[in-house]
C-alpha cells in the first residue's frame, strides 16, 4: 500500500504544478466537394495535437489557447488536408468552414491524432492502426501494438493480460457487435487469426481500466475498433513468409453504400521450425471477412458484417533437447516422441444493424442482433520417451557441455479427444439523446448461449518403469478428465449513462448504471460507474487530471463454469470488482514538436474470484467463487515525435496482483494472500520510428519489450505454491521499409499495370533480435530414485527473419 500512496502522490503533484489562464473556441462544419458533410474529421491544433472530430454532420467544437497564432489542421483519410491560421482574444468563438478536397495519393499527413474526447476517459491507450502493417511482429496487428503497451510473455499469441486480470477478462467489440474468441485453444501455435483484420480498421479505442458504463461486463479491457468507411475504391495485397492478405473496400457514386472485404491467410510454420521442439508442423489459418453499409433514405443506415474462420493445426513431434539449471549445475532433458496432433478450430459470425437518425433531431436509435457459431476439436496422441542427465561444467573436462551423468529415463504419454460447440446469439438496442451539456446513452441486450462440450483427456507419465504417482496397491496415472455436458442459458443486460459539461468543457463527469441478469443460475447485479475529468485554466500547460470508480462484473461464460476435471458449475456466481483510477494527461512541446505524457494510477478490490493457472495460453479454472484479491499498480507512458513526423513511445507499467482463498480453513497458505497467476510487476515496452534524413521514405521500426516472469507451481500443487517465477521476458524486434514505388511519381505507358498501382512498400523484419531464449512454461520431471522433481523450461522462438511486400491501389 505504501507503494500506491507514493504513485498516488506523484500523480497529484504533477497535476497541481499547472497554473490559470485564456482559451477561446472555433467551430463550423466540414464538407466534401460535393458539398455533403464528412464526419471523423480530425480538426487539431498542429503544434500539440490537441484536437476533437466532426459528428455525422460535419460539425466541430474545437478549444484553442487565447491570445497567440494557432495553425489548426483539418485531416482526413481519403482527403487532402486542409489548414486555417488564426489568432482570437479570450472567449472569442469563430466561425470556420472547410471544404476537404478528395486525396489521390496514399501518403498519410504528418499528423499524430490525440482525440480531445478519449483525453478525459480513464485507462485510455493511444493506438495508431496505421502504424500495424510496419511494426515488426510475429502476430502483427492491433492485438501486436496492445501487446506492447500492456506487456506480454508470449510472442506466439494475440491474446493479452490487463492490469492484474487473465486472458478472459478482455472485452472486444467491432462496429459495436461483441467479439467472441476460440476456447479450447491451448498455445499460440494453435490459436491462428484474430477477430480484427488491421487491413479494415479507421479508428481504435483502446481502454485498459475505469471504462464506461455503456461497454459490457468484463473487469480488465475494452477494445473498441471501427471499421472504414471508404469515398472510393482502393485495395491492398501484403504478402510475407508468415502469409498473405488483401482487402478491398469502394463506395457507390453517390456515397449511399460502402463496402469492405478481407481475406487474410497465415501460416506459422516458418516460426515454429525456430523452437526447441523438432518435427513437422503444418498450420494452416484461414479468415474472411465483410462489412456493408447502406444509407436507405434520409434517417435510415443499415450494416451488416460477416465473418469466417477456418484454423487447423497439425503437428508430429519428433525431437526435443532442453538445457537448463545454473552455470556449477546444469542439466539436459532429451525427448523421443511418438503420434501426433490434430486440431480444429471453424468459427462463423455475423451481425446487422440499423440506425434511425431524423435530420435536426437529437435523438438516436440503433438496433443489432447477431450470431456466433464455433466447432471446436482437439484431438492428440503423443508419447515422449525421455533422459535426463547432468551436463559436465567444469571447462577443464574434455566432455564439458555434454551430458556426464544419467539421472533418470521415463515415458509421457498425453491423450486427448476434446469437441465443442458453442452457439451465441444476441439482440439489442443503443440509443442516445443530445441535450447540449448532457449526453443521454442508454442501452440493453438478450443473449443466448448454447454449449455443447465433451471432455476426454488424460496424461500418464513412467519414471524407471513406475507410473506416476506411484502408488504399490493400484496403478494410476498422472491426469483423467472425462465429462460431458450439453446446457443452454440467457441473460440480459443493459445500461445507462448520462455524459456531462461544465464550465465550457473543463469539467466533464460521466454517471452510469448497468444491469445483469442471468437466468442460468438467476443472478442479478447493479454496476454504478462514475468517470471525471477537469483541465485547468492554464497559459503553459495542457493538463488534464482524470479520476473513476465503478463496480465491475464478469458474469460467467462456459470456461469459467467448468472445473479441471470437466464438471460444470452452473451456479457459479459473476466475478466482482470496484476499481478506482486516478491519473492526468498532459500535452506539451519539445525540440518544437508535439509530445504526451498520460500517468495513471489505480486499485481493484475483487471478490467472488474464480481461481485459476495457466496451461500456456487456457485458462483452467476451480468452478468457484471461492477467493478475494487485490491489485493496484501504477503506468506512464509517453508519446512524441523523437525524430520529426515520426512518433514513437514507451509504455511502463508496475504492479501486484493477489490472492486469498476463503473456503480452506486450516490449510496452510490458504490463510494469506498469494500471487495470482498475472501477477507481472514490471513491465516496460518502447516503440521507435526513425527515417533516412535526405530519403523519408526509408525508414526504421523497433519493438522493445520487458516483462517480469510471472509465478508458477508443479501442475498438482497448491495455488499458494506457486512460488517459482518464469525469467524476465525480453525482446527486440526490428523493421526496415522502403517506398518501392511512389504512384504520384510513376511515368509508366498507360496500359501498365503499374499505373493502377498507388504505391508498393517492402520490409525486412528480425524478429528476436538479441536471438534471447524466452521461457513461456515449464515441464514437470519427477525422479523415481530420488524423488527430486525438476522445472524443465518450454522454450519460445529464436532469431528469423522476415521479408514482406505491401502493394495499394
Amino acid at each position: 500500500m505504501a507503494q500506491t500512496r507514493l504513485v498516488f502522490l506523484f500523480v497529484l503533484l504533477l497535476c497541481a504544478s499547472a497554473s490559470y489562464g485564456q482559451t477561446a473556441h472555433v467551430t463550423g462544419i466540414v464538407r466534401d466537394e460535393l458539398e455533403k458533410p464528412v464526419d471523423q474529421v480530425l480538426v487539431a491544433d498542429e503544434a500539440t495535437g490537441m484536437g476533437t472530430y466532426t459528428d455525422k454532420k460535419g460539425y466541430y467544437w474545437l478549444e484553442i489557447p487565447a491570445g497567440k497564432p494557432i495553425k489548426v489542421v483539418f485531416f482526413a483519410t481519403g482527403y487532402v488536408a486542409a489548414h486555417r491560421n488564426i489568432q482570437l482574444q479570450d472567449g472569442a468563438t469563430r466561425t470556420i468552414d472547410v471544404r476537404l478536397a478528395v486525396n489521390k495519393s496514399t501518403q498519410l499527413g504528418p499528423v499524430t491524432v490525440k482525440d480531445q474526447r478519449k483525453r478525459t476517459e480513464t485507462g485510455s491507450v493511444y493506438l495508431d492502426p496505421g502504424k500495424a502493417v510496419y511494426m515488426p511482429s510475429v502476430i502483427g496487428g492491433i492485438e501486436g501494438m496492445i501487446k506492447l503497451a500492456v506487456g506480454s510473455n508470449n510472442e506466439l499469441t494475440s491474446q493479452y493480460a490487463v492490469r492484474g486480470g487473465n486472458y478472459d477478462e478482455n472485452l472486444v467489440y467491432v462496429n459495436d457487435f461483441e467479439i467472441y474468441r476460440p476456447f479450447l485453444v491451448r498455445t499460440g501455435q494453435q490459436e491462428g487469426l484474430s477477430f480484427v483484420n488491421s487491413d479494415l480498421v479507421a479508428n481504435v479505442n483502446f481502454s485498459v481500466g475505469g471504462f464506461q458504463s455503456k461497454y459490457g461486463d468484463k473487469m480488465a479491457s475494452v477494445l473498441d475498433v471501427t471499421y472504414k468507411r471508404p469515398k472510393q475504391f482502393g485495395g491492398s495485397v501484403t504478402t510475407s513468409l508468415l502469409g498473405a492478405s488483401m482487402h478491398l473496400e469502394g463506395a457507390t457514386k453517390n456515397q449511399r453504400l460502402t463496402y469492405l472485404i478481407g481475406a487474410r491467410q497465415k501460416s506459422n510454420q516458418y516460426v515454429l521450425r525456430s523452437q526447441p521442439t523438432k518435427g513437422i508442423y503444418n498450420p494452416s489459418f484461414t479468415d474472411i471477412q465483410a462489412l456493408v453499409n447502406y444509407h436507405a433514405g434520409k434517417n435510415w443506415e443499415l450494416e451488416g458484417i460477416a465473418n469466417y474462420a477456418r484454423n487447423r493445426f497439425t503437428f508430429f513431434p519428433e525431437t526435443s533437447s532442453s538445457s537448463f539449471g545454473v552455470l556449477n549445475q546444469a542439466y539436459q532433458l532429451n525427448v523421443f516422441y511418438q503420434g501426433g496432433e490434430f486440431d480444429q478450430f471453424d468459427s462463423r459470425f455475423a451481425g446487422l444493424s440499423a440506425a434511425y437518425h431524423r435530420e435536426g433531431s437529437k435523438f438516436r436509435i440503433k438496433f443489432l442482433g447477431s450470431g456466433f457459431q464455433t466447432n471446436e476439436y482437439e484431438t492428440y496422441d503423443i508419447t515422449g520417451a525421455y533422459l535426463l542427465g547432468e551436463l559436465q561444467t567444469d571447462m577443464s573436462k574434455r566432455d564439458f557441455g555434454q551430458i556426464k551423468t544419467y539421472l533418470g529415463a521415463g515415458g509421457i504419454q498425453n491423450f486427448a479427444r476434446n469437441y465443442l460447440n458453442v452457439g451465441v446469439g444476441d439482440v439489442g438496442l443503443r440509443g442516445s439523446y443530445d441535450a447540449e451539456k448532457h449526453t443521454l446513452l442508454f442501452g440493453a441486450n438478450t443473449t443466448a448461449t448454447n454449449i455443447s462440450d465433451e471432455l476426454h483427456e488424460w496424461e500418464r507419465r513412467d519414471s524407471a518403469g513406475f507410473s506416476q504417482p506411484y502408488d504399490p496397491n493400484e496403478l494410476k496415472i498422472a491426469r483423467f478428465f472425462h465429462s460431458a455436458a450439453t446446457f443452454n442459458y440467457m441473460r440480459v443486460s443493459g445500461f445507462i449513462q448520462d455524459n456531462i459539461k461544465f464550465d465550457s468543457g473543463r469539467f466533464t463527469a460521466n454517471v452510469g448504471l448497468r444491469f445483469n441478469h442471468s437466468f442460468l443460475n438467476d443472478e442479478f447485479v447493479l454496476s454504478p460507474r462514475l468517470q471525471t475529468s477537469y483541465r485547468p485554466r492554464s497559459t503553459k500547460r495542457d493538463v488534464i487530471v482524470k479520476f473513476s470508480v465503478g463496480k465491475y462484473v464478469q458474469p460467467p461464460f462456459y470456461r469459467e463454469m467448468r472445473d479441471p476435471a470437466g464438471n460444470i458449475n452452473k451456479q457459479l456466481l459473476s466475478q466482482k470488482s470496484i476499481q478506482y483510477v486516478l491519473g492526468t494527461d498532459y500535452n506539451f512541446s519539445m525540440f518544437q514538436r508535439p509530445f504526451k505524457v498520460t500517468a495513471e494510477t489505480y486499485y481493484k478490490d475483487l471478490w467472488d474470484m474464480d481461481p485459476y493457472r495457466y496451461d500456456n495460453v487456457r485458462i483452467r479454472y476451480t468452478g468457484k467463487n471461492n477467493a478475494i484479491g487485490r491489485v493496484y499498480g501504477g503506468e506512464v507512458r509517453l508519446y512524441g515525435d523523437l525524430v520529426e513526423n515520426a512518433t514513437s513511445w514507451i509504455s511502463l507499467g508496475v504492479l501486484k496482483a493477489e490472492q486469498k482463498i476463503t473456503d480452506s480453513p486450516g490449510i496452510a497458505g490458504y490463510d494469506s494472500y498469494f500471487p495470482m497467476p498475472s501477477d507481472q510487476r514490471f513491465m516496460l515496452g518502447m516503440y521507435f520510428e526513425d527515417y533516412l534524413p535526405k530519403n523519408k521514405n526509408f525508414k526504421a521500426h523497433i519493438n522493445m519489450l520487458y516483462s517480469s516472469g510471472l509465478p508458477v507451481g508443479a501442475p498438482n500443487g497448491h495455488l499458494y505454491q506457486n512460488v517459482l517465477r518464469i525469467p524476465d521476458y525480453k525482446r527486440v524486434d526490428i523493421g526496415f521499409s522502403a517506398l518501392l514505388l511512389d504512384g504520384d511519381k510513376k511515368e509508366y505507358h498507360a496500359n501498365s499495370f503499374f499505373n493502377n498501382v498507388k504505391s508498393i512498400w517492402g520490409s525486412l523484419e528480425v524478429f528476436n533480435l538479441l536471438s534471447i531464449q524466452n521461457t513461456l512454461s515449464y515441464t514437470w520431471i519427477q525422479d523415481r530414485s530420488t524423488n527430486n522433481m525438476y522445472a524443465v523450461p518450454n522454450r519460445l522462438t529464436s532469431r528469423l527473419l522476415n521479408v514482406k511486400l505491401l502493394f495499394n491501389f
